[in-house]
């Protein structure tokens, strides 16, 4: 029996899937269980714990081989993080008290600095608070999200991409999320001892440019990239929903991969590359089969 959490979610939800196709049994982790019924249809186990309820987790993590646990996703933090540091702070109470053989955590590219990191931080304080459980953790750092790319489909489909990455011809490291949960799962079908930190990249790394190119050959049409001017981003983001006052993590992330602060080579991690291409992930974010033509 192995403990998902975030399952309603991408990642959480790919671990499950490469659990359950492997025949192995699945504890779903959820705040709500409605949202869960396809996967108690598909036979996993559903433990309804909130991720900032220390006893719920600890009981849900009860009998189990493994844990896979990430958190929530913030993209407006409080000040300090305040809500991720709560939920490490019930994981490391739960997981303390259960001590599960192994644990998998979501990570992030970066997560090893400790600074400059924006939105990251949060990853970096995962890893800092729990790295030190007396169980063997491994902490999955994953590339950029090729699913972040959902955020530009409006744009595309106008034949414009407006890109926060600059230069555009950078390549950064982009991984789909299924790929992120395929190691997700081979890790936790593993034995080891200590702390592992693995770097999860995709088959190649992909620049502005390249997005363009995919979502032009999936779109069939011509998109253009634009780089989205410094200036303009803070009032971007408060056009999305973004409270003025919270946008600062996320430029400073943007920045530090802009500037390379952020990347993969971190001496003594391990590095897995997926096998999910950007066009197939593009094809599923724009609900149209995939072109044929050009790809990059």
């Amino acid at each position: 029996m192995f403990a998902v959490m975030g399952i309603t979610g991408q990642v959480g939800g790919a671990v499950a899937d490469s659990l359950l196709s492997r025949g192995k049994q699945v504890r779903a982790v959820v705040r709500n269980p409605e949202k869960a019924r396809t996967w108690k249809d598909r036979g996993a186990e559903i433990a309804v714990a909130d991720f900032d309820d220390a006893a719920a987790l600890r009981q849900a993590f009860t009998g189990t081989e493994g844990v896979f646990a990430m958190l929530p996703p913030h993209i407006a933090p409080s000040p300090n993080f305040a809500e991720s540091r709560k939920t490490i702070a019930s994981l490391r109470q739960a997981l303390s008290a259960n001590l599960p053989p192994k644990a998998v955590y979501l990570s992030s590219i970066g997560a090893e600095k400790p600074s400059g990191l924006g939105l990251i931080t949060a990853l970096h304080l995962l890893e800092e608070q729990l790295g030190s459980l007396p169980i063997p953790s491994a902490f999955l750092r994953a590339g950029w999200f090729m699913e972040n790319s959902a955020w530009d489909v409006t744009s595309a489909r106008e034949g414009k991409l407006f890109s926060y990455l600059h230069p555009l011809d950078r390549k950064v490291p982009m991984v789909a999320t299924q790929d992120i949960g395929r190691t997700a799962a081979d890790v936790l079908l593993q034995s080891w001892t200590g702390t592992r930190y693995i770097e999860v990249d995709g088959p190649r790394r992909y620049s502005p440019l390249d997005l363009a190119e995919a979502f032009s050959s999936v779109l069939g049409r011509k998109v253009e990239v634009i780089a989205a001017p410094h200036e303009t981003w803070v009032k971007n983001f408060v056009a999305q929903g973004m409270p003025e006052a919270r946008t600062a993590p996320r430029v400073e992330m943007l920045d530090s991969f802009n500037a390379g602060w952020i990347d993969f080579g971190v001496p003594g991690a391990e590095s897995v590359t997926g096998t999910t291409e950007l066009p197939t992930v593009l094809q599923k974010l724009v609900g149209r089969p995939e072109s044929k033509t050009a790809r990059p």
